[in-house]
């Protein structure tokens, strides 16, 4: 793709102008810049869906681009499966193409244009994966969280979380020539975002991500397009890289810009001081010098979150306890028998799945729910602060000053002094509630909390519609904070930066973990699953999951993958007795996934020799073979739909017995 140009404007106001850049296979652009900079709109102006006020789009023809928009259309037809084909709606036509070409060839059409057209539609259709790409969304789909009891749904009964999956799993498997993300990790559990990690960096295709996830941005992106105050630069480098020029760049121009400035002054005074005295010859050839000076300008970027919170009353050491504590919602157990401590000064990261309870197990813990099971007991002299990923009720009449001084003990200064480090200075503070828009209330939100002053700060989703210097500076934030955390969050980069402590919920168990994600998937990787925080203990035993990065619920293209055997399980006892019975089963597993990896990789091994048979034929011109080998070819796209199906079930059943 290359872009040549580009301005946009809305009214008065210029989002971008002239932004130029090149992309091609393989290259992962991370557009950056503040939230409102334009980003959404160039990737819509990228896909066709807006126009520019003026520059150019280009890419070779019969290149296919894909969206995936964080705004996907809620009033789509169809069910799931038929949204997310639409992404391959060219592989379908080609397979549809084929078939109708060898009924023509087995009624006696030899032709030579009819073989050219075969062999363009079998090019076409081995261009968008062959015929294994049912497989294939099978596999995004999986991978993205959507259930297969999900793909027969009606589209507009998805929630705006499954549907924004739905809208990403149709980009990824089309298999565009150039992928265009807008958030893609939004409404994505930490498995997920991992898995699409490993998508995006292997799909070989020309990648340009709109995110505010750090971590995925850190872990995908080959360069970075900045845009700030309506002007793009690109930056060939990684986006930590990126970050650390950046910053080095606006300290060499403040110095200059300094240096300037006090150079200017400096040729000022000596001219109005000697214009008319002895040094005039000398004060008129530096008032010529002066005029051809021009300022330097500082550094000009957007304000940003600065923000503390204050010293707050020293708790006991103990500052919550959880004993036998099970978590249930809607008659569905969420956690089993779960006993941990949180102690004075932790920053613990909730960790798990969607849809494995982590707001609903918070709530318990903060007695807003009744527990199941167990029992929960908070420290002495615990004030907790509860910031919630829902929306606060608020009145929306007040203003924003008003809603900040009601039920805390601060005055009019006060509160419009903290309003002011939360980027509502002046008269903002004077704003009312109901028009701000959903960011703006979780800055809002974020005020009260600090203005509370609890020692126990529970965070729900804090960074939701927070852009990455606003994230950046809620994280130094925490860290300065004397006080203890529960910190729930999908920001990969906050939880590592920020905890000292995770507490897992894995299939029905809370594991309590010291370190932050670094340490967890680490854990996760060795199989462990032991409680390492030297102050709680998890239930259940065994760490997660842990499955394969390249691809969920499929083997890696063109092999068979390699299930390790789980670990943990003793050879030194020789009982035969019921406490075996596990390890016989998990033997036995382990032996029929050894069995079904042979038979895929002998199936593909089949496939290739088919596929290189085919490919003789047609150049010979044997209408034939290439009919009965096209059959043959299918059949066994089949059995290896079938086969990696099996794979998955075994492995997952290997992998929840460990």
């Amino acid at each position: 793709m290359q872009v040549t140009g580009l301005t946009k404007s809305f009214g008065p106001r210029t989002l971008f102008a002239n932004v130029s850049f090149r992309i091609g296979p393989g290259d992962r652009l991370a557009v950056a810049g503040r939230n409102g900079a334009g980003k959404t709109t160039l990737l819509r102006i990228l896909a066709g869906l807006e126009e520019a006020d003026s520059g150019s789009v280009s890419i070779p023809r019969g290149e296919r681009v894909a969206l995936h928009d964080q705004r996907p259309d809620a009033q789509a037809a169809g069910t799931v499966r038929e949204y997310v084909e639409q992404g391959l709606s060219h592989a379908r036509d080609a397979e549809e193409r084929m078939a109708a070409l060898e009924a023509r060839m087995a009624d006696g059409d030899h032709g030579a244009t009819t073989m050219a057209e075969y062999d363009r539609a079998q090019s076409d259709l081995e261009a968008a994966g062959g015929y294994h790409w049912r497989a294939w969304v099978e596999r995004v789909t999986r991978g993205l969280g959507l259930r297969d009891d999900h793909l027969d749904r009606p589209l507009a009964s998805l929630s705006g979380g499954e549907l924004t999956r739905a809208s990403l799993a149709r980009a990824l498997a089309g298999r565009p020539q150039v992928l265009l993300l807008d958030e893609p990790t939004n409404h994505l559990d930490l498995e997920a975002m991992e898995w699409l990690e490993g998508i995006v960096k292997d799909i070989g295709a020309a990648v340009v991500i709109v995110s505010h996830d750090r971590w995925f941005l850190e872990s995908t992106a080959t360069s970075v397009l900045e845009i700030s105050n309506g002007r793009a630069k690109h930056w060939p480098m990684g986006y930590s890289a990126f970050r650390r020029a950046r910053a080095e760049e606006d300290a060499q121009q403040a110095v200059m810009a300094e240096r300037r400035r006090e150079e200017m002054e400096r040729l000022e005074r000596f001219v109005t001081r000697w214009r008319a005295g002895t040094k005039a010859k000398q004060a008129k050839s530096r008032a010529r010098k002066l005029e051809r000076l021009e300022p330097i300008a500082a550094p000009s970027r957007d304000k940003s979150l600065s923000f503390g919170f204050p010293k707050t009353e020293r708790p006991g050491r103990v500052v919550l306890e959880a004993d036998g504590l099970g978590v249930e919602v809607a008659g569905r157990s969420l956690v089993d028998g779960a006993g941990f401590t949180i102690e004075r000064g932790q920053r613990v990261a909730v960790v798990g799945p969607n849809g494995a309870g982590k707001t609903t197990t918070v709530e318990t813990l903060l007695g807003r729910r009744d527990a199941a099971a167990g029992r929960v007991s908070m420290g002495h002299k615990v004030l907790p602060s509860y910031f919630t990923q829902h929306a606060r009720e608020y009145d929306g009449r007040k203003s924003l000053a008003e809603t900040v001084k009601t039920g805390t003990s601060l005055t009019e200064t006060e509160a419009r002094t903290l309003l002011g480090r939360f980027l509502f200075s002046g008269e903002m503070a004077d704003r009312l509630v109901e028009d701000l828009s959903g960011g703006e209330r979780r800055r809002l939100g974020l005020v009260e909390l600090v203005a509370e002053g609890g020692n126990l700060l529970v965070l729900d989703e804090p960074t939701n519609h927070l852009d990455v210097e606003s994230r950046e500076a809620l994280e130094d934030a925490l860290l300065a904070y004397d006080g203890t955390v529960i910190l729930v969050s999908h920001d990969r980069a906050l939880i590592d930066a920020v905890a000292t402590h995770t507490l897992s919920l894995e299939e029905g168990t809370a594991l309590m973990r010291a370190g932050g994600y670094g340490d967890l998937l680490a854990a996760r990787q060795d199989g462990g699953g032991d409680d390492a925080s030297g102050s709680g203990s998890g239930t259940g035993g065994g760490g997660a999951s842990g499955r394969a990065r390249n691809g969920v619920g499929a083997p890696p293209a063109g092999k068979a993958a390699r299930t390790k055997a789980p670990k943990g399980v003793r050879g030194d006892d020789s009982s035969g007795g019921a406490a075996d019975a596990p390890r016989r089963s998990n033997g036995r597993l382990a032996r029929e996934v050894s069995k079904i990896e042979a038979r895929i990789a002998g199936i593909e091994a089949e496939i290739a020799v088919v596929e290189a048979e085919v490919a003789e034929a047609g150049a010979a011109g044997d209408v034939e073979a290439v009919t009965r080998l096209g059959e043959r070819h299918r059949a066994l796209q089949e059995d290896l739909s079938y086969a990696m199906a099996e794979w998955e079930d075994r492995a997952a059943m290997l992998v929840e017995g460990a």
